[in-house]
């Protein structure tokens, strides 16, 4: 099989290569352009490769009303408000999304964004987006998927609540389509999501199954959910970053603050750089270590013509002597010298 691997502006995304780490903006701006320009700054000083934004309006997601199936129940973070309300105020203004991916190029990073609706697709190709995100409820969609497979552009697919059978529609649907490169992310759509219900060895699961670049979308409040998908393979991490949790706002429960997010980049380097290759034998930082090993040594002053015994050998650190599985091959035989204690153990000491 070819390789997944794709590019994003001019990044390279793929199984050899460093994760792409995504810094998801959503609702955390808050409604304020500023707070959304320094979340794209924090995003850049916390080592993100790119941010994500989501393109949508409360009227092209639902209608406002009042009804209960329009109410979100349950108790979690948004329970009792309608789904109108929530976002309405979620919502990235679509003004402000061409100034936001300008201040990110200049600031090193790429910006694409989720679309909700065919309109949005029109919107952030005007853009001229470098790929595109399908949120885990718009995985079902087949008009939307369709819509931004026609762009030719990546898709990253969030695959939240989907059965595999639902994943493996919208994977044939995209390609049938014209899709550009396809990648999967592993997701919990719970907020946030507790890290035993993240079940990533699904991860080179659907990077197999399907022939992608597969990894993360990360609702957690972990730094190490992170770190254990690039662990498994994940080649994608995507998680939520706000400037403060106690701004309060809609995700702001369940993403992280750019200290956090800055310490979660840099564990995941680490975690590339330890899984490295398969490798034995001793690596670099282990060479001035391998004396110390054990091997055999005089341990007690021995004359020529005396036997070696478990009195006068034994097998102690440093590594000096012969390796300790000679030592019954030692046994039994003789000096050819007088060998004074603390002196390492090699042939030529032994009578022939």
């Amino acid at each position: 099989m070819a390789s997944p691997a794709f590019e994003v502006g001019g990044r390279r995304i793929g199984p050899d290569e460093p994760a792409y780490v995504v810094a998801e903006l959503s609702a955390n701006h808050r409604g304020d352009y500023g707070r959304a320009v320094a979340l794209i700054e924090a995003a850049a000083g916390a080592g993100a490769d790119a941010v994500k934004l989501q393109t949508y309006t409360a009227d092209t997601l639902t209608i406002d009303c009042d009804n209960a199936c329009f109410r979100i129940g349950g108790d979690g973070l948004w329970a009792g408000r309608t789904l109108y309300d929530l976002y309405r105020e979620a919502a990235t203004p679509w003004e402000w999304q061409p100034r936001l991916r300008a201040r990110a190029l200049d600031l090193g990073l790429e910006l694409f964004s989720s679309p909700f609706d065919e309109t949005a697709v029109a919107f952030l190709e005007e853009m001229d987006v470098p790929a595109h995100k399908i949120a885990s409820f718009e995985l079902i969609d087949t008009p939307l998927l369709r819509a931004v497979a026609a762009t030719g552009k990546p898709v990253i697919v969030s695959t939240g609540m989907a059965s595999l059978d639902e994943v493996d529609e919208a994977v044939g649907v995209l390609r049938e389509a014209g899709a550009g490169p396809i990648a999967l992310l592993k997701c919990t759509s719970a907020y946030p999501a507790p890290p035993e219900e993240m079940n990533l060895r699904s991860i080179p699961y659907l990077a197999d199954r399907f022939g992608v670049v597969a990894g993360v979308s990360d609702h957690t409040r972990s730094e190490a959910v992170a770190v254990a998908a690039v662990a498994v393979g994940g080649r994608i991490v995507e998680k939520h970053l706000t400037l403060s949790r106690s701004e309060g706002g809609p995700d702001a429960a369940f993403s992280a603050e750019p200290a956090e997010f800055a310490r979660m980049v840099a564990a995941v380097r680490d975690a590339e750089r330890a899984l490295g290759a398969v490798s034995f034998g001793g690596a670099a930082g282990e060479k001035d270590l391998r004396p110390l090993r054990r091997s055999l040594f005089v341990v007690a002053d021995i004359k020529a013509g005396e036997p070696f015994t478990p009195d006068n050998v034994r097998s102690i650190r440093p590594g000096h002597g012969l390796a300790p599985k000679h030592l019954d091959k030692v046994l039994g035989q003789r000096a050819a010298a007088d060998i004074p204690r603390g002196t390492p153990l090699t042939w030529e000491m032994i009578a022939r």
